[in-house]
């Protein structure tokens, strides 16, 4: 049984009538009327019923064009609320926000020890208890999780967790019999693309790719609006596009794998090797001459001041990454590509190398001039995806009774 509020607003009339105030910021009841095609008494026996349920609320009069002036109606930010996880190999992030997105509360939790299925799951129930409990909201209408892998969107099941070496984990029916309330389960990518569509840098975007940098690396495809899956939820996993066949091997037991190149683990593995070779720096030192010392917010802060090894390294990510994404614009030919993730901290020493490396190797003038920018929530990306999740159900007029 999901919570009553979300029953509530999941009906087409209703949902229609909260999308065009979600839209619009602040909007008359008059004017919903003529944008929706709904009769002005359904629109105000609609609105009544939702802020009944303080789902809605009015605020100030609105302009007067002649006769009384409006009272104008927009979204409760205060009453409704959601939550959203973000699984990672290493913690479990959790964000609290309001119907608009905004995070109100935010805490991570270390990853258990050889971590199970039984665990996991034991971890994301004690975690959106606790950030319920620490903040006095009254009303959570749903939970979405962005999980690496390959996950089963109909199911609500993460079918693969390769970081975790983790199989069927049924984190929507666990957590729907936890809480009581809708919960949508979604790769980290393309959640991270959903959330870069509602609230981020890919607002008013049809034809997108997300890139969520990290552990791993994998792609949130949006093609005319709607997020592209494939026929068995693989679609976006370009960080095991091979990239040279002669290549490190993978966690997935492929060799030369994109993300052998350009993620975090493979950054710190290249500078390691590096320093195996005899190439020393403030890399060592920072590190205090010990490699297992060595991760990528240390390669960052060596290369910010000035450490030639850690520059190079980053470097050579931003090319590879580069590389991935030509292939990715040859294939898909997005307007825009949004980069997310831990490794996007980093911008302002691998984007250069990433559009130089498009620009050299892209097919066209058009393609090789690919708008390529930055995700606007950085680490939270994912996390504020999911959220984007439980809002895109809510708010969706399609398909519903």
């Amino acid at each position: 049984m999901l919570t009553g509020s979300f029953q509530l607003m999941k009906s087409l009339n209703r949902s229609v009538i909260l999308n065009i105030i979600r839209e619009k910021g602040s909007i008359s009841r008059a004017e919903i009327a003529k944008l929706t095609k709904l009769t002005p008494p359904t629109v105000s026996n609609l609105v009544k019923e939702l802020l009944k349920a303080e789902i809605v609320i009015e605020r100030d009069l609105g302009e007067s064009r002649g006769g009384r002036k409006p009272t104008m109606l927009t979204l409760n930010s205060k009453m409704i609320h959601v939550i959203g996880l973000d699984i990672g190999s290493h913690d479990l992030k959790i964000i609290l926000t309001n119907i608009h997105g905004q995070i109100l509360k935010k805490e991570i939790f270390p990853m258990p020890e050889d971590t199970t299925k039984e665990s996991l799951l034991s971890l994301m129930i004690d975690a959106i208890h606790s950030i319920k409990e620490s903040t006095d909201v009254e009303e959570v209408i749903g939970i979405g999780v962005g999980m690496h892998g390959i996950v089963d969107v109909e199911k609500g099941m993460s079918v693969f967790a390769p970081n975790l070496n983790l199989q069927n984990i049924p984190i929507k029916e666990a957590l729907e019999n936890e809480f009581k309330m809708i919960v949508k389960v979604e790769n980290d990518a393309r959640a991270m693309s959903l959330g870069e569509m509602w609230f981020g840098n890919g607002s008013g975007i049809d034809s997108l790719v997300c890139i969520n940098v990290g552990r791993g690396i994998g792609a949130g495809i949006v093609m005319d609006g709607k997020i592209l899956h494939g026929h068995h939820f693989i679609s976006g996993e370009i960080g095991h596009m091979t990239i040279d066949i002669n290549g490190p091997k993978c966690t997935c037991g492929n060799y030369g794998c994109l993300q052998t190149f350009a993620s975090g683990p493979a950054i710190v593995e290249n500078a390691k090797k590096e320093i195996r070779l005899g190439r020393s720096g403030l890399l060592s030192s920072m590190a205090g001459n010990n490699l297992d010392n060595i991760t990528g917010e240390l390669i960052y802060e060596a290369a910010l001041k000035g450490d030639s090894l850690c520059q190079s390294v980053l470097a050579e990510a931003g090319r590879y990454l580069g590389i991935g994404i030509t292939n990715l614009i040859h294939t898909i030919n997005p307007k825009r590509i949004i980069i997310g993730g831990g490794v996007s901290n980093a911008q302002e020493l691998i984007l250069n190398h990433i559009t130089q490396t498009i620009e050299q190797r892209a097919l066209t003038k058009f393609s090789k001039e690919t708008e390529i920018m930055v995700s606007k929530f950085g680490d939270d990306a994912t996390a504020v995806g999911a959220v984007a999740l439980i809002l895109v159900e809510l708010f969706s007029t399609r398909g519903n009774k």
